[in-house]
């Protein structure tokens, strides 16, 4: 989507838990962090609102997401790729 010569930003893969904005979609992204005292590994989750050009994401897509520069209040990712579509 954007120029990839602008260094390296980060990426991850998450769900799509919203789609209801105009070109905006919610991603959901999971990680696992042990906890430092019971040695256990803990779900975390966090939710990134990420610019959906094409308007083609719908609930439940696995989408790969990209940081870019700020595009408005909330959204500072973009989604790079559908990775899986829901049936």
């Amino acid at each position: 989507m954007a120029n990839n010569d602008r260094g390296n930003a980060k990426a991850l893969t998450g769900v799509v838990v919203s789609d209801k904005m105009d070109k905006t979609v919610v991603v959901q992204v999971e990680r696992l962090v042990k906890h430092p005292i019971y040695k256990k590994y803990v779900r975390r989750r966090a939710k990134f609102m990420a610019h959906d050009e094409a308007n083609d994401c719908r609930v439940g897509d696995t989408v790969l997401i990209r940081q870019s520069r700020p595009l408005s209040r909330l959204k500072r990712w973009r989604v790079s790729k559908v990775l899986e579509r829901v049936a």
